[in-house]
C-alpha cells in the first residue's frame, strides 16, 4: 500500500514519526503551514517558519526515504492579529518556490472580517501564482463556515477543482461535494474524523476527488491514521485499487495542479543540512 499524506504537519513530529510511517507505506507528504500553539509576535517568525519547511523538513523527511512538499499562508487563527499580517505582503516571493504546491491553510477559524480578508487575498495569490488552494474549514460552526467559504469561492478567480476543503464532515460533505471542489477528511483519535466513518462516507459518495490525511500535529493526533484508513477500506470490501485512488492518486492529482510535485522519490539528502544532521551524539 503506497500512502500519500496530503495534510501532516511533521514540524511537530519527531523522526522516529517519519520511521514508522516509511513502515506503513508512506512515500510522500504535504505538509501545510499552521498555527504552531504558541502565537507569533512577529512576520519575521512566519519567514523562519516558511524557511524550515522549505529546507530542514524536506532534508529530515529525506532520511526516510519520504517526499516532503509544502503549502504556504497566513494561517486562519493569526489571521485576526494585526501583529501578523503583513506576512500578506512577503507571501509573493515565498509562493515561487519549487516545493510549494499549495496556498494553505486558509480559510476560517472565528469568521471574523480580518479572516474575510485574508482568505479573499490568499486565493487572488493562488490564481496568480497558477497553485491550488487548501482551504481549513472551521473546527466550530462548521456547516456555517463552509457557507462561508463557499461564498467567498465563488467570487474568487480560483476555479473550484483548484480548491480542497479540509476538515469535512458527515454534516458537510454533501455541500462540499456540490461545489465541485476536493473533498479533504482529517482522521484523529478523538475528534475529527475516524476511519470507519471515512469509510461510510466513501460507500454514500464515492472515491472521486476525496483527499484522506493525519492532519497530525502538536495535539492528540497520529501519522498512522492514512493507514489505518487503506486497512479499514479493504475490510469494507474497496479493492486495493479503490485504496491507491484515495491514499495516492487523489493527492498526486490535486496537488500536481501546481506543476511542482515531484513524487519521484526525495533526492539522496546530504550528511547535514546547513551544518546540522538529525543525529545527536554521534556521526
Amino acid at each position: 500500500m503506497r500512502i500519500f499524506d496530503p495534510h501532516i504537519h511533521m514540524t511537530s513530529r519527531t523522526t522516529d514519526d517519519y520511521e514508522a510511517m516509511y513502515a506503513a507505506g508512506v512515500r510522500a507528504v504535504v505538509e501545510p503551514s499552521f498555527w504552531l500553539g504558541q502565537p507569533r509576535t512577529s512576520p519575521a517568525a512566519f519567514y523562519d517558519y516558511f524557511d524550515s519547511l522549505l529546507g530542514w523538513e524536506p532534508f529530515r523527511a529525506a532520511q526516510y526515504g519520504i517526499a516532503h512538499h509544502c503549502t504556504l499562508a497566513l494561517n486562519p487563527k493569526e489571521a485576526n492579529d494585526p501583529r501578523c499580517t503583513p506576512v500578506l505582503d512577503a507571501l509573493p516571493r515565498y509562493l515561487v518556490k519549487d516545493a510549494v504546491v499549495a496556498v494553505g491553510e486558509i480559510g476560517y477559524d472565528s469568521m471574523t472580517p480580518a479572516e474575510d480578508t485574508a482568505l479573499a487575498t490568499q486565493l487572488q495569490l493562488a490564481a496568480d501564482h497558477g497553485l491550488p488552494a487548501l482551504v481549513h474549514t472551521p473546527h466550530r460552526d462548521k456547516a456555517a463556515g463552509l457557507r462561508r467559504t463557499l461564498d467567498v469561492l465563488r467570487e474568487s478567480a480560483l476555479a473550484p477543482e483548484h480548491v480542497v476543503l479540509d476538515h469535512l464532515n458527515e454534516t458537510t460533505v454533501g455541500a462540499a461535494t456540490d461545489s465541485g471542489c476536493w473533498l479533504g477528511f482529517s482522521l484523529y483519535p478523538d475528534t475529527k474524523m475516524t476511519p470507519d466513518r471515512m469509510v461510510r462516507i466513501l460507500r454514500l459518495h464515492g472515491t472521486e476527488r476525496v483527499l484522506v490525511n493525519s492532519a497530525a500535529d502538536w495535539g492528540r493526533s497520529d501519522p498512522l491514521k492514512t493507514r489505518e484508513a487503506g486497512d479499514a477500506m479493504l475490510a469494507a470490501g474497496f479493492s486495493e485499487d479503490d485504496v491507491d485512488q484515495v491514499l495516492w492518486r487523489n493527492p498526486a492529482a490535486f496537488y500536481g495542479q501546481s506543476g511542482r510535485l515531484d513524487l519521484n522519490g526525495p533526492r539522496p539528502p546530504g550528511a547535514l543540512h546547513e551544518g546540522n544532521s538529525i543525529l545527536r551524539g554521534g556521526e
